[in-house]
């Protein structure tokens, strides 16, 4: 299936099969489709080489930890002192692959506190039941009259007592040592990065022996007949290779060559994956406190854009308004007085106030354009064309939106597309980038590719980390690869209905 291709620096054409884009110019016919290019510069690319060096840096860190983790697991004191060190393993491992490349994961939820409250009271029922409505996990004892409250504050269990009509007669919380201890003793993030680590150290060793034998083994046996000449002697598969010069083994190292880097591309993808389950929010109560943070930022972003469009209004627009009511003001007296009436100071001050009228109008426009750009309410296909068009780096664009998505998401899209080719622009050094666009039933993708110097990283502060938490907002995620040196590729994921 085709699609019109269009680009900064002229028309071109895009085949897609299975939703997967391969772009040429037009007529290209004949010469290497890019999917083929991709896998003939496979074992040189720069994806290539930082899966490499993700790969060597985490199979230390994966050995460490599973070591940590199993000797910490001899007794409960060890396991539970082992908690906070999970945590940092926890944090280097998504440290790593934010730097290296470029996955994200949200931070997992903090160590929550825990409250244990003994209460001895002759109505043990009524209490139970009320803290047991308000969430509480609740054992009433068998041998006296009371019940141990899980879950609640002191202060929190007297009022439901207060308004149970319940008499309490002691009150006494857990020591705070056990406490301390069953707080990291039964911390879900610690266990899940063991299971992360445990499941994690099989699959750097195959990526280490991915990188060894596709890699190290390829160059050994391309090379091979200048080992042979040194005297070298290999069977391969228990079968000796009779040419004494080797060259028969070149095939075998040109298959290992091009093998490695793929094996390691899904070894690193099995890793993004397993990561994602484990080491950020999973349960439905983290992933509802990410999202309360992402909607608090969210909200914060909105706060201060309407701070900027107040202070936009008031000390551009206003300001003008104001200077071209004085100046008509000024004019008008000027004709009232028709003694002395200056024509040439008239036409001065209406010609003042007809440039002040078009720049006001200006600056409105610019606002209005910030808060919902006029050229979306066409569609996305076009808003992204005349985003290109404007490019100052020279931008490919390819398409296909079958179905229009929600309002929200189509500006969401919208906007992070500019962003993205604003980063390109301003940071990647790129002489040229690739805008797709691709609508798949419930997703929205929207990628952007340049061969620029590489190394964008989703920094505190950076444009890169505000786009991925706005996205969030609506359940969306970002993917980052950029190796040092490029090229770069930024895909974002929405979902079609926000």
């Amino acid at each position: 299936m085709k699609r019109n291709v269009i680009t900064a620096g002229g028309p071109g054409t895009a085949a897609m099969y299975d939703n997967l884009i391969m772009m040429g110019p037009a007529g290209a016919a004949g010469k290497a489709s890019s999917p083929l290019r991709r896998w003939l510069t496979a074992p040189f690319g720069k994806r290539a080489w930082a899966e490499i060096r993700y790969t060597l840096v985490t199979v230390p860190l994966a050995a460490v930890a599973v070591v940590f983790a199993l000797v910490m697991l001899e007794n409960g004191p060890f396991i539970a002192v082992a908690a906070m060190p999970l945590r940092k393993l926890n944090s280097t491992a998504r440290h790593l692959a934010r730097e290296l490349i470029g996955e994200d994961v949200p931070n997992p939820p903090p160590l929550k506190p825990r409250y244990v409250q003994k209460v001895w009271t002759p109505d043990a029922a009524r209490l139970a039941e009320a803290a047991t409505a308000a969430g509480a996990k609740v054992r009433v004892w068998e041998q006296q009259s009371g019940l141990t409250i899980r879950g609640l504050t002191d202060a929190r269990i007297t009022d439901l007592a207060a308004e149970a009509g319940v008499t309490i007669r002691q009150q006494l919380p857990r020591h705070e040592l056990i406490i301390w201890y069953e707080r990291r003793l039964l911390d879900p993030v610690a266990w899940k990065a063991r299971g992360y680590f445990a499941l994690k150290l099989p699959l750097a060793i195959l990526g280490l022996i991915a990188v060894a034998g596709g890699w190290l083994g390829g160059l050994f046996y391309l090379t091979y007949p200048a080992w042979a000449a040194l005297g070298f002697s290999t069977a391969f598969l228990g079968v000796t290779v009779r040419n004494p010069s080797g060259f028969a083994l070149i095939p075998l190292g040109v298959a290992l060559l091009y093998a490695g880097p793929w094996l390691t591309h899904q070894v690193t993808q099995a890793d993004r994956w397993l990561m994602r389950s484990l080491l950020g929010p999973r349960t439905p109560e983290e992933q509802v406190r990410a999202l309360q943070e992402s909607r608090a930022r969210a909200v914060d972003d909105s706060a201060a854009r309407l701070r900027t469009i107040e202070r936009d209004l008031h000390d551009g627009t206003q300001a003008q308004l104001v200077a071209l009511v004085m100046k008509l003001g000024l004019a008008m007296e000027k004709l009232e007085n028709t003694g002395s009436a200056d024509l040439d100071r008239v036409t001065e001050l209406v010609g003042d106030a007809h440039r002040g009228a078009l720049e006001a109008i200006a600056d409105l426009r610019t606002l209005a354009r910030g808060i919902h750009p006029p050229v979306l309410d066409k569609g996305l296909t076009d808003a992204l064309t005349t985003l290109a068009a404007r490019s100052a780096v020279p931008v490919e664009l390819v398409t296909d939106i079958r179905e229009r998505p929600s309002d929200a998401i189509e500006t969401m899209a919208y906007f992070s597309a500019a962003e993205l080719l604003t980063n390109v622009a301003k940071h990647s050094g790129a002489r040229r980038a690739t805008l797709e666009t691709v609508h798949i039933p419930g997703l929205l993708r929207i990628r952007v590719t340049d061969d620029g110097a590489g190394g964008a990283r989703p920094v505190a502060g950076g444009g890169l980390r505000g786009l991925a938490e706005r996205i969030r907002t609506v359940d969306g995620r970002l993917e980052i690869d950029s190796p040092r040196g490029g090229p770069t590729t930024v895909t974002v994921e929405l979902p079609s209905h926000a």
